[in-house]
């Protein structure tokens, strides 16, 4: 998923003019899953059909299940990308782990130079809400730190770390502080890698809200 984030200022300066005039501005504070697929338009040049075939397949097997499975909302997809909100920070990370494990396990018989294999950054933020769309920085930060992952890893902002840190038996690696497109300042960033199998703690979710 890759939001534009002219197009999201855009919306939100208009916004932020409105609630100085009395226009009521819808604002929750909400998880925000962002991913696309790793050298999608690599794997379109090399088979079209196939690869939106795959891509399709995976959407209905693993991707768009998990996130209802996970009490998530798709706010839109776009070509190769989608964009999730959830209530529950420990819901998108538990969503997000399932999803690349899942799909790791489907590419498993497939060439490496034909796997579709997806990138998801995960962010904390208060959001405003128009219609059924979101805008804000919280959401532009969760398309950066996607563009940060790994093909088929994980990169989360500290706030979601701490959230889950003590809930979640999943490992993540400090990258330090990130300095992002769009965004005033460094985001501190968590990374986790394709090849990590913690398991989940029991216990049930914390909402953030």
């Amino acid at each position: 998923m890759r939001p534009t984030t002219r197009g999201a200022q855009t919306r939100a300066g208009r916004f932020g003019r409105g609630s100085l005039s009395g226009e009521r501005v819808e604002r929750r504070l909400a998880a925000i899953l962002a991913g696309d697929v790793a050298g999608y338009s690599r794997l379109m040049g090399l088979d079209e059909e196939g690869t939106l075939a795959a891509l399709k397949g995976h959407r209905r097997a693993v991707v768009d299940p998990k996130i209802a499975e996970h009490r998530g909302r798709i706010v839109k997809t776009t070509g190769d990308g989608i964009l999730v909100e959830f209530a529950s920070v420990v819901d998108a990370v538990r969503c997000a782990v399932d999803i690349q494990r899942q799909i790791a396990e489907r590419n498993a018989q497939a060439p490496p130079e034909r796997r579709i294999e997806f990138r998801i950054g995960l962010n904390v933020g208060d959001i405003i809400i128009d219609d059924k769309d979101i805008f804000g920085d919280g959401v532009n930060i969760a398309a950066r730190l996607q563009a940060l992952a790994e093909p088929g890893g994980i990169c989360v902002s500290r706030i979601v770390r701490d959230e889950v840190r003590d809930k979640l038996d999943f490992s993540f690696e400090d990258m330090g502080e990130q300095q992002v497109k769009n965004i005033a300042r460094p985001v501190p960033t968590h990374s986790r890698c394709p090849s990590s199998h913690d398991e989940i703690r029991a216990g049930g979710p914390r909402s953030i809200q």
